[in-house]
């Protein structure tokens, strides 16, 4: 029994999710290899390779993945499964594209947004929102699936690092092209893997009044959300949706400001350590799930906070 796990990177730096998804791989028992896709990625591949538990690395270094399309990564997963049994990614924008086409051209079905191992075939998910969780299990002889990574602790760095062994023949698929990408520049942490997050609704009102978060989230040296209604509401960018469509996540500490608390919002932070829901609703549905409820005016509660931070 053998795992191979996609890398999330950006050619430069290893995505700490990566860390949560060798926990879960760990789980799986056998060896655990990590695939590096990319072009001018070698600080990566190093970085994954300190990795515990982490056998060996694989380092497809080549323009075709450069932009990792993900017709082209998934061509070059599908070309090293006979060696595994199990082929993961983190449920993030890259596992989603990617593995469904895996596991299309492997003929079999995958399992999507893995919260729980309970052995090599049989695993929950959540379904109906987060509202129920499901067991699953797999029959199919190679088990593709995606990884809550919020879900399984980070692996911890290892004394020794593991071999990296080049992957060669990566083919350039025609039926796509990368044209360009715009990436938001933030000083704050990024929203998946930040240790708090302060998170604003709808009640905040307008774009100019969503600055409170802003001021908040600074304080605490933590990383920006929002609620979907406050994203359709253009009051911030859609990058910063927490919920069942956007980002999922599970900090130490998760405020919830202006946010009722529907289903779909609380499927992506119920897992946080901590929440602090501040609402002037006392009967909204985020208050059943928070550690701490401040009931009262935001304008006037956040304002404070911040002054004594």
């Amino acid at each position: 029994m053998a795992t191979l796990l996609l890398v999330e990177h950006d050619n430069n730096q290893l995505n700490a999710v990566t860390r949560n998804a060798v926990s879960a791989a760990r789980e799986l028992g056998g060896e655990v290899t990590l695939l590096v896709a990319g072009e001018n990625c070698r600080a990566v591949a190093e970085q994954a390779a300190r990795i515990a538990g982490v056998a060996k690395v694989l380092l497809a270094d080549d323009s075709a993945c450069k932009n990792q399309l993900a017709e082209n990564v998934a061509a070059l997963i599908f070309s090293l499964r006979e060696s595994y049994s199990h082929i993961l990614a983190v449920a993030g924008s890259n596992g989603k594209n990617i593995l469904p086409r895996v596991a299309a051209l492997a003929d079999v079905a995958q399992i999507s947004d893995v919260v729980a191992v309970v052995n090599p075939r049989v695993f929950k998910r959540p379904i109906y929102a987060g509202s129920a969780i499901a067991t699953v299990e797999s029959l199919d002889p190679l088990v593709i699936m995606t990884l809550r990574a919020s879900s399984f602790p980070a692996a911890q760095e290892s004394e020794s690092a593991a071999p990296i062994e080049p992957v060669d023949g990566v083919a350039h698929q025609p039926v796509s092209r990368f044209i360009h990408e715009e990436l938001a520049q933030s000083d704050r942490p990024q929203l998946a893997t930040a240790r708090v997050v302060v998170s604003g609704g709808r009640a905040l009102g307008s774009r100019e009044n969503f600055a409170l978060i802003e001021q908040l989230a600074d304080k605490l040296h933590g990383a920006v959300g929002a609620s979907r209604a406050a994203v359709d509401a253009g009051m911030v960018a859609n990058d910063l949706q927490v919920g069942q469509t956007g980002k999922i996540v599970a900090p130490d500490l998760y405020i919830a400001v202006g946010i009722s608390g529907a289903i779909q919002h609380l499927a992506g932070m119920s897992n946080a350590k901590v929440i602090v829901a501040i609402n002037s609703d006392e009967e909204a549905p985020i208050f059943k799930i928070a550690d701490y409820s401040l009931v009262g005016d935001l304008f006037e509660i956040v304002p404070q906070l911040v002054a004594k931070l």
